[in-house]
């Protein structure tokens, strides 16, 4: 009593993955709205990144802007949480 496996054409692997690239949306969503296996959407859209077949959207000049901002905020909170990592070490070895 085994189930039959669904088969999908190239046609179609193609259209879903270039759905998910050009929406912005997460795998996730886009398979739930196709009825497909999330794992499977996301294999057919590793697969076509892996072989080229895919272009990413270019970035506008807005979200580089925002990315490089947002790039260099990261680094500054990193630098001032371990900072504070070895502030707190310290004041905690100096208490018995």
């Amino acid at each position: 009593m085994g189930s039959t496996r669904r088969k999908f054409t190239p046609e179609y692997k193609a259209e879903a993955v270039q759905f998910v690239i050009s929406s912005g949306q997460p795998v996730a969503e886009v398979a739930r709205n196709l009825g497909i296996v999330e794992g499977t959407l996301g294999t057919w859209v590793a697969k076509a990144r892996e072989n080229g077949e895919v272009t990413e959207p270019e970035l506008s000049v807005s979200e580089r802007a925002e990315l490089q901002r947002l790039r260099k905020e990261l680094q500054q909170v990193k630098m001032e949480r371990d900072f504070l990592k070895k502030a707190t070490a310290f004041f905690a070895s100096q208490n018995p």
